[in-house]
């Protein structure tokens, strides 16, 4: 696969190393909105300049997760080095790929900068470079692990990232001091992609609002403000009446002080619905309740259908036995990654494929309720009218990474 046509920024990213203008820089920071182009430019770009300027190197690529990373970057990447003659042996059980070009042979570690302890991965190498993609969403201590290790004479530092909150690090330490860092800032919009159709560019602007659209969309760096899903609409999300369901799954956030709330979604015409709901809370009610009768609720919910997986909060570890001891439904702990779920969910209801009965009427009053907290200076939704709010976020995140096993929504998130 060879690319046909590119941008001037794209062509910038990809060669700035080899423009007098720029090739004394340090490193290179592009960001901006989504599918821009800036990813596949700028991973072309790093191994051109790694095989151009080193024979023998190490050098780093990575991403969130190794994962991502792999199909985010690695896989589209390969193919067009293979057409443009690279080697490329790839040892997937070592996370490593020796590149072999012009006479040249570099080995490009793969790294996933997930938390805060994925920094002792990469300490103590010896780097030539690294391109850290979705550098925004790795912590600041393997970023900057990262870096230190790029200790050989000539190395350079490569990131891309989406916007965040302005008050994110890697904004106010990289992006607004690119000048003092001796790096070049390119901004990317999606205009910037020359093989981006107007009617993808139109989705693009549909699926995502509020703070999302701004980031994604836009480009630009905005705090979160407001309510979390301002695309919802009673007017268009929810409904009345029966619909028969092909499939169906249940999702739960459990809580002792905190009310517990159980959705029951069934899937129809490649919708999901909210059929109906459990939501109890002690502090309403004045009484607690017990896994046991939480469970019998949960019985109740299903009632004689089939149910494909209940997917329950990954804390409540008492509650997940419980529904294990019983030995009916098949459970599975959720995904708990709060931000990622937010961006699925606000793109499942902006393409209308999230549908809630009018019955469910502690998750719709939620949906009004759940605010972004503007105080903390980072994006985190305020811990208060959430429960529904959780329940549904994990139901999203497995069901989306369970597309293959009967069916979901395609949706496009990457950073």
């Amino acid at each position: 696969m060879r690319i046909s046509k590119l941008s001037a920024k794209q062509k910038l990213t990809m060669n700035w190393w080899g423009d007098p203008k720029y090739s004394d820089y340090d490193a290179v920071i592009c960001d901006g909105a989504v599918r821009s182009g800036k990813t596949l430019s700028m991973s072309l770009g790093f191994v051109l300049w790694a095989s151009a300027s080193f024979d023998g190197g190490a050098f780093a690529i990575c991403g969130k997760t190794v994962t991502s990373l792999r199909r985010n970057v690695i896989t589209p990447l390969l193919p067009m080095l293979r057409d443009y003659g690279f080697t490329c042996i790839e040892k997937v059980s070592r996370s490593y790929i020796d590149l072999t070009f012009l006479g040249h042979t570099n080995r490009f570690y793969l790294f996933g900068g997930r938390d805060e302890g994925s920094a002792a991965l990469i300490q103590g190498m010896t780097l030539s470079g690294v391109f850290l993609d979705e550098a925004a969403l790795m912590p600041r201590s393997f970023v900057e692990q990262a870096l230190a290790r790029c200790s050989v004479s000539g190395s350079k530092m490569w990131f891309n990232c989406n916007p965040d909150n302005p008050a994110h690090w890697f904004y106010t330490e990289w992006i607004k001091k690119a000048e003092e860092k001796h790096a070049l800032y390119i901004h990317f919009t999606m205009d910037d992609n020359p093989s981006l159709s107007d009617a993808l560019k139109q989705r693009y602007q549909r699926l995502y609002s509020g703070a999302f659209y701004d980031r994604f969309v836009l480009g630009k760096w905005t705090a979160s403000q407001g309510v979390v899903y301002p695309m919802f609409s009673e007017k268009k999300h929810v409904y009345s009446g029966d619909v028969e369901c092909e499939r169906f799954v249940i999702s739960c956030d459990y809580g002792t002080v905190n009310p517990s709330s159980f959705g029951l979604w069934g899937l129809s015409g490649g919708v999901w619905y909210r059929l109906s709901e459990y939501y109890y809370s002690s502090k309403r009610e004045g009484v607690s309740r017990t896994d046991e009768e939480h469970y019998a609720a949960l019985e109740r919910l299903a009632g004689g259908r089939e149910i494909s997986r209940v997917i329950v909060d990954p804390s409540a570890a008492s509650f997940i036995e419980c529904i294990r001891r019983h030995g009916r439904f098949r459970v599975v702990k959720a995904d708990n990654d709060v931000i990622t779920g937010i961006r699925n969910v606000s793109s499942a209801l902006s393409e209308n494929r999230l549908r809630f009965h009018e019955s469910c009427r502690d998750i719709i009053r939620e949906f009004h309720l759940y605010s972004w907290n503007e105080k903390t200076g980072t994006d985190a939704p305020i811990k208060e009218n959430d429960h529904a709010m959780d329940d549904m976020r994990y139901f999203v995140a497995d069901m989306l990474k369970n597309d293959g096993d009967g069916g979901f929504f395609a949706l496009s998130v990457s950073r």
